[in-house]
């Protein structure tokens, strides 16, 4: 009997107030799975078929750091993890802890754009600034591994959202911020990134997957 195909996507529940929205939008749709955070210990995680796994801000990073083996071999499948949030626990293969940004005004929270299909067509105003008021966006950075491409910046360079190629045979997206999965419906072109994120998504695991057949 052939093993039913999984979900594209594992979501991570840490069961934090502001992550509801996500699991109901996760729950509702076919191509997320949604684990509990304290199920991923027992989970067949490298057997399950998943191609991504998504993990917020709220989750639990002392058991994270516990698991931090098996996150390194879900990515060593050739599969892609994405991380939003502030990392304060080594568990992530070649990422550095977070950094908070000094403050001096709001022109230090300012978004620079780079160019890559993440976020093709969109303005660093609609992103820098949340109803007039900058900061919501991100606040820090981590310092990027060697090699990692750099996708945003804060107005004094600092690495916003990077994707690591290199620290392990997968790829790694780092976010110093809220998930960019769930930019979807915003009145302004900062609503381009969810979906244009999940399509560069499915195509770089593709190209996984095609680097490791020619490997």
């Amino acid at each position: 009997m052939s093993p039913v195909t999984a979900a594209d996507f594992l979501l991570l529940d840490s069961g934090a107030v502001f992550s509801e929205q996500t699991v109901r939008n996760g729950q509702d749709d076919p191509a997320t799975k949604v684990l509990d955070q304290y199920d991923l210990p027992s989970y067949d995680l490298l057997g399950a078929g998943h191609k991504f796994l998504v993990i917020d801000e709220f989750i639990d990073q002392e058991l994270m750091l516990e698991q931090k083996d098996q996150v390194r071999a879900f990515l060593d499948q050739g599969n892609i993890l994405f991380f939003s949030g502030h990392l304060f626990r080594p568990w992530i293969p070649g990422a550095s802890l977070f950094v908070p940004k000094t403050i001096r005004n709001h022109h230090d929270y300012t978004v620079t754009v780079l160019d890559h299909p993440i976020f093709a067509g969109v303005k660093s105003e609609d992103i820098t600034y949340n109803k007039g008021v900058a900061g919501f966006f991100s606040r820090g950075h981590h310092p990027v591994p060697e090699g990692a491409e750099v996708l945003l910046r804060l107005a004094g360079e600092e690495p916003i959202t990077y994707i690591d190629r290199f620290s392990t045979k997968g790829t790694i997206v780092v976010h110093a911020g809220r998930n960019l999965l769930k930019y979807r419906h915003n009145n302004h072109s900062g609503g381009r990134i969810g979906a244009q994120f999940a399509q560069f998504l499915f195509e770089e695991h593709q190209a996984l997957q095609t680097r490791g057949v020619q490997a």
